[in-house]
């Protein structure tokens, strides 16, 4: 699985002229599931993307998670991150799982920040998402269980 964070200071994604998911300061989550995720390997980045501390403590320095610095999660699926680019001027997207693996691990991943105690807005898996975002820093970190 990847996960592209993205500390914002604020993010909604939005599905025909609708924003169906929106967070103020918090992270921004882009997932792709890979086909040799685990619903165990899954859960492990769940627990590190809570725990990533790339918040800015009273000092300054990247010391604090989404949690304690007050932030929420948004998490959207987009398989994109699983494309292939070694060759040629076109993706390919071999390397991402299947859409049936890839909506039950999003999903999964989703209900594990839940249970990590964030509420967890969400785009709405396969549909065309319009993304906006005020990335904060910026900082984005690209992670990968």
């Amino acid at each position: 699985m990847i996960a592209l964070l993205q500390r914002v200071s604020d993010a909604s994604v939005t599905v025909n002229q609708k924003i169906i998911g929106e967070i103020g300061k918090g992270l921004l989550v882009l997932v792709a599931v890979e086909p040799q995720d685990t619903e165990e390997s899954v859960k492990r980045l769940a627990n590190k993307v809570a725990k990533y501390r790339i918040f800015a403590d009273e000092n300054g320095k990247m010391n604090l998670n989404v949690a304690q610095a007050g932030g929420d999660i948004l998490a959207v699926s987009q398989f994109t991150l699983a494309a292939d680019t070694s060759r040629g001027l076109r993706p390919s997207f071999t390397s991402a799982a299947s859409p049936e693996l890839g909506e039950q691990l999003y999903q999964y991943f989703c209900l594990c920040l839940r249970e990590l105690g964030f509420k967890v807005p969400t785009g709405e898996f396969g549909a065309d998402m319009k993304v906006a975002l005020t990335n904060d820093g910026p900082v984005t970190i690209y992670l990968k269980g």
